[in-house]
């Protein structure tokens, strides 16, 4: 479902504009995060994405300009033809090309080991050997019960019950579970993770990005008691919308609703369902189920506090709220052009951020020490980068840049068994 991949460059580039450099793109990472973040691995990711993409091409990848509604990222964010399907067919059609072996409905239950040595892997009755192992297994976010226990119960409710899962169904942390009860060291808080507010609507799995929606910077977002709650236009949507799934899963019944009026409609990206519309204020809270009196209260003394400016969504406009608690900074006009549209969201979850600790080389650790000849890459070590937050298109860069690299150390650390096994051989 991914469609995008976060890129440094010095200066314009096929399809990114301007610059992107370093400096700026670790301090987008470092706000987002709060400062929990590798910096000497998140650098290696960042300058990794400055070249990757003709690494990727020469793979089957095509990239094309930003999507309408998408043009906050146009400077920062490479989107790849097709999104995550077509570039995950076009790697398996180049390992198959070189000779990869790809084998399917094959659940690793076990993985060998012999102190930090791979040995093997176990996937229902068969042994699997190999002189060295790259592990690409995915977090937890479809495991319910370890969702439950991460997120634990607030006010009495289970937090983790009203959460839909975004992508698969099968990303239930079986090897990540097993590696941790195994020994290997584990990094990152397994309540944090790529949580969006989507879609209520949306589908218990799978969903994807199109259940995402895009307007909140557009409105208010209200809760189940018709209250706002944060900040609806602190900052750019690319660097805010992951924060919403969170905040969501700690109001009342783990659910929300953004409210935008029709100067919002075409400013972004439509999403697969349609809000809920109404003529009137009052007809929207009676259509969504909120209190209809709180809701108008609300939305009123928001409109009260609106200082209008020159509206710009594609900046940090002067369009903010004065004596609101809490403030919109950016953004703020008042809601009163009919129709009025409501989307009832709820927390999606993206990956989960609980992994392996790694080094530059990407080895697994094992008591502090790395591992010979067993690395990690994508969501089982993104936690090293991502303690917290999240920005557009991140996660693509770290699993394309530690996924290379994994792999070039796999291939350097066989290698290295290849050339003993020959010495002794000769010997």
């Amino acid at each position: 479902h991914t469609r995008n991949l976060r890129c440094m460059h010095d200066a314009p580039q096929d399809v990114l504009i301007d610059a992107y450099p370093e400096d700026e793109y670790f301090d987008d990472l470092l706000k987002v995060t709060g400062g929990l973040t590798d910096e000497n691995l998140a650098r290696i990711a960042i300058r990794a994405s400055s070249n990757c993409r003709d690494w990727m091409r020469k793979h089957g990848v095509r990239f094309q300009p930003p999507l309408s509604g998408a043009l906050h990222v146009a400077r920062t964010n490479a989107f790849f033809m097709g999104g995550g399907k077509a570039l995950v067919n076009a790697y398996y059609r180049s390992a198959e090309a070189l000779g990869v072996r790809v084998r399917y409905d094959a659940l690793v239950d076990r993985i060998e080991l012999d102190g930090d040595r791979f040995l093997a892997a176990h996937t229902g009755g068969e042994r699997i050997e190999a002189r060295a192992c790259v592990l690409a297994a995915g977090g937890f976010e479809s495991n319910r019960e370890w969702l439950r226990d991460a997120w634990g119960e607030v006010n009495g409710e289970w937090v983790a019950d009203n959460f839909l899962i975004r992508g698969t169904r099968f990303n239930n942390g079986v090897v990540l579970k097993h590696m941790i009860d195994a020994g290997a060291d584990a990094i990152g808080d397994p309540s944090q993770s790529h949580c969006v507010a989507i879609d209520a609507r949306a589908p218990l799995y799978d969903g994807g990005i199109c259940t995402r929606v895009d307007c909140v910077s557009l409105g208010v977002m209200l809760n189940r008691d018709a209250q706002r709650f944060y900040d609806e236009g602190e900052d750019f949507w690319p660097k805010r919308y992951a924060i919403w799934g969170r905040l969501v899963a700690f109001q009342p019944g783990q659910i929300a609703y953004s409210i935008i009026d029709s100067k919002a409609i075409g400013r972004f990206m439509p999403p697969v369902f349609p809000g809920i519309r109404a003529n009137s204020l009052d007809e929207l809270a009676r259509a969504t189920g909120l209190d209809e009196a709180t809701f108008v209260d609300t939305i009123h003394t928001y409109n009260a506090a609106c200082r209008v400016g020159t509206f710009n969504h594609a900046i940090l406009d002067d369009c903010h709220t004065e004596g609101l608690a809490p403030p919109k900074t950016h953004w703020a006009q008042p809601i009163g052009k009919p129709p009025f549209y409501a989307y009832a969201l709820r927390p999606g979850i993206t990956f989960t951020y609980l992994g392996l600790k790694v080094n530059e080389r990407s080895a697994v650790h094992f008591g502090g020490r790395p591992s010979p000849n067993l690395f990690v890459a994508g969501e089982m070590m993104a936690g090293n980068i991502l303690g917290k937050g999240y920005t557009a298109g991140i996660g693509m860069a770290i699993g394309t840049a530690f996924g290379r690299i994994a792999g070039t150390e796999a291939a350097r650390a066989a290698q290295r068994v290849i050339e003993k096994e020959q010495h002794h051989a000769v010997a």
